[in-house]
């Protein structure tokens, strides 16, 4: 095949990396991109240049934010003695769109598998431990939110074994999410019953 713009190949193999973007995909955008005006490229650029260099993680939660700390964790009205654990951070947006939830998060940024060389050292469970042992916070209770698949259940039992040690209640948000399916892929109304009807671990 011959390449009439190198530039506009370019384009297409870098989006093309984005997920859930093939090949295809990825040229329509970027055809869709060369139709538009050079204001309208330009501020998408420069939105994504300031997505990179402004956005930071939460140094309490984890989460992503543009101050440190997040405005959960600063917010004085949530619960500071309730945690919801949770796996990436686009899990706290979309347990947040269900407004059930008035507590605090805990991302860790990942969870343990084996398979790919993951283990607890790995994502974040020594700041959760570390989170629940020190003064600030007084936590009483622990929300296990992981998705219900094979790597979330295994991290959440090692939490939950790690969490007998201290005093504080381990609960889990119920099992109306099929197993196998992400959190980000679950309606807001099942996700919503799911945090109401939590039992202990």
């Amino acid at each position: 095949m011959q390449i009439t713009s190198e530039a506009l190949e370019r384009a297409i193999e870098e989006l093309a990396k984005l997920p859930g973007t093939g090949r295809k995909s990825a040229q329509r955008i970027a055809i869709h991109l060369l139709k538009q005006s050079d204001e309208r490229v330009i501020n998408l650029a420069d939105a994504l240049v300031h997505l990179k260099k402004s956005v930071q993680r939460c140094s309490t939660c984890g989460t992503i934010t543009d101050s440190d700390p997040c405005t959960i964790c600063s917010n004085a009205k949530r619960d500071n003695g309730v945690v919801c654990v949770v796996e990436e951070f686009q899990d706290v947006y979309i347990i947040e769109k269900t407004n059930e939830f008035r507590g605090r998060y805990h991302v860790l940024g990942g969870v343990i598998s084996p398979l790919e060389n993951i283990g607890p050292d790995d994502v974040r469970i020594k700041e959760l431990l570390e989170r629940i042992g020190g003064d600030e916070e007084h936590i009483t209770e622990i929300i296990l939110a992981l998705n219900p698949d094979a790597e979330g259940e295994a991290t959440s039992y090692y939490i939950n074994k790690l969490l007998l040690n201290y005093e504080v209640n381990v609960t889990r948000i119920a099992y109306g999410i099929p197993m196998g399916t992400e959190l980000e892929f679950i309606d807001e109304a099942t996700l919503s019953r799911a945090f109401a009807s939590r039992t202990s671990f």
